[in-house]
C-alpha cells in the first residue's frame, strides 16, 4: 500500500469547511465562500514540488486553519501537533497589516512561505480592497516575494506571484 502522502487531509478540510460555513463571525462581502481562500493555500503548496515532503505537509495544514482563530469561532482542534499549531499562531497578526509588515521578518522563514500564499490567494480576489490598501498589500506581497526566492529559490507560489504584482 502506498505511504499517503497528507495524513489526515480530508478530515483537516472538512474541519475547515464547517468552521468557516458554519462559525463565520462575519458573513458580509461573502462573495466568494470564506473556505475558498484556505483550502487554495492549501492545496497550492502541496504541489509544490520544490519543497520537502514535510514543509508541503505542514504548510497544507497551517494554511487550512491559518484563518479559524480570526474569522471564526471554531476552536483550533489540539489533536494537531504543537509545531503546526505554534505555526498557526505565527500566521495570526490581530494587529491587522500594519502589524504584520513589521513583525513577519522576525518570524521563521516558513511562515514567512506560508504568508506569501495566503497574500497571493487575497490578491487573486481582492476586489474587497480599496486602491490604496491593495498598492499597500503589494508592496507587502513583493517584500515578501523577494525574500522566499531568496530562502527557497523559484517556487510555482513565486511564480505566481511575479505573474500578479509585477
Amino acid at each position: 500500500m502506498a505511504k499517503e502522502k497528507y495524513p489526515e487531509l480530508q478530515s483537516h478540510i472538512q474541519f475547515v469547511l464547517h468552521a468557516h460555513q458554519n462559525l463565520a463571525k462575519n458573513f458580509e462581502n461573502d462573495e466568494t465562500p470564506y473556505s475558498v481562500h484556505p483550502i487554495w493555500c492549501a492545496t497550492t503548496i502541496a504541489a509544490e514540488p520544490s519543497l520537502s515532503r514535510d514543509l508541503r505537509i505542514e504548510g497544507a495544514i497551517v494554511l487550512l486553519y491559518h484563518d479559524v482563530n480570526e474569522d471564526t469561532t471554531a476552536v483550533i482542534p489540539d489533536r494537531l501537533p504543537l509545531a503546526v499549531r505554534q505555526s498557526i499562531e505565527h500566521m495570526t497578526f490581530l494587529g491587522g497589516m500594519e502589524q504584520e509588515m513589521k513583525e513577519i521578518w522576525d518570524k521563521e522563514p516558513k511562515i514567512r512561505l506560508f504568508k506569501l500564499y495566503d497574500k497571493i490567494s487575497n490578491l487573486l480576489d481582492a476586489t474587497w480592497m480599496s486602491h490604496d490598501y491593495r498598492k499597500k498589500y503589494v508592496n507587502h506581497t513583493k517584500n515578501l516575494l523577494i525574500d522566499i526566492e531568496q530562502q527557497f529559490g523559484s517556487l510555482n507560489i513565486t511564480r505566481i506571484a511575479h505573474a500578479i504584482v509585477d
